[in-house]
């Protein structure tokens, strides 16, 4: 039972601290694949941002992650 804003981002410093901004998509994804294409496109810019990790949620449930966005 997902919703169509089930799959999201957790956008963060590499303490933890959340990271917003324009970026940052402000709603969620309808699938997991599409969050993904969307991480791969612009992952560039969230680090630009400043977003230093990520963790994608299926709702509130973690499903990898965090997941460092530093080059190389």
């Amino acid at each position: 039972m997902t919703s169509s804003n089930a799959w999201t981002w957790r956008c963060e410093s590499s303490d933890g601290t959340p990271v917003g901004g324009d970026v940052v998509p402000g709603s969620g994804f309808p699938s997991q694949g599409e969050a993904e294409a969307w991480l791969s496109e612009g992952w560039a810019d969230l680090a630009d941002a400043g977003v230093e990790q990520v963790t994608l949620l299926e709702g509130e449930r973690e499903v990898y992650g965090p997941m460092s966005l530093a080059a190389g």
